[in-house]
């Protein structure tokens, strides 16, 4: 897989321009996904999403897919997860602090932005911090969801947006 995420990173021009298309298909179909049932279409989204940016990005489903801001270099592939630039124990030779055969992801990153057009400049914005609950969700059907303002969940044919359930609060202390 290595090689293939690599691969990818020195393509990033071409994979960016066919996602953007892809993305355009997904979201001209929004209707029928809507009909359909954005929770039915979970989890056979998530299971091609999976096979296809599992081969190309070594993705890791976070669910919150940010590719074409990081130069198609998955920034869950560090394994500090960092997703807004590299740490500062980046190698002389660029390689990683942790994993010393590995290439930073954000060596890469910066190599694959080079190569799209606004690439450098999309890596500039800050990224929001992991949401764990989206873990192995569809980024796909997520991202047709916020362009189409589509937010909420349907509950039933009648597309009615459900309760939004609350977000447990942390206990005092700072400890879950």
């Amino acid at each position: 897989m290595y090689a293939v995420r690599q691969w990818s990173v020195r393509h990033a021009r071409g994979m960016n321009a066919f996602y953007g298309g892809f993305e355009s298909l997904l979201v001209r179909l929004a209707g029928l996904w809507r009909a359909l049932g954005h929770e039915r279409l979970e989890v056979p989204f998530a299971f091609a999403e999976r096979q296809v940016k599992g081969l190309l990005f070594d993705c890791q489903m976070c669910g919150q897919c940010v590719l074409s801001a990081t130069g198609m270099s998955c920034p869950m592939n560090c394994p500090k997860n960092l997703r807004n630039g590299p740490c500062g124990g980046v190698r002389e030779n660029g390689n990683c602090e942790v994993k010393p055969h590995m290439r930073c992801v954000w060596v890469a990153a910066f190599d694959g932005a080079r190569r799209m057009p606004g690439g450098v400049e999309a890596m500039r914005q800050v990224q929001p911090a992991v949401d764990r609950r989206l873990e192995g969700r569809s980024s796909w059907l997520r991202i047709v969801r916020e362009r189409t303002g589509d937010t909420g969940a349907t509950s039933g044919p009648t597309g009615k947006p459900a309760a939004a359930k609350p977000v447990p609060a942390k206990p005092a202390g700072g400890q879950s």
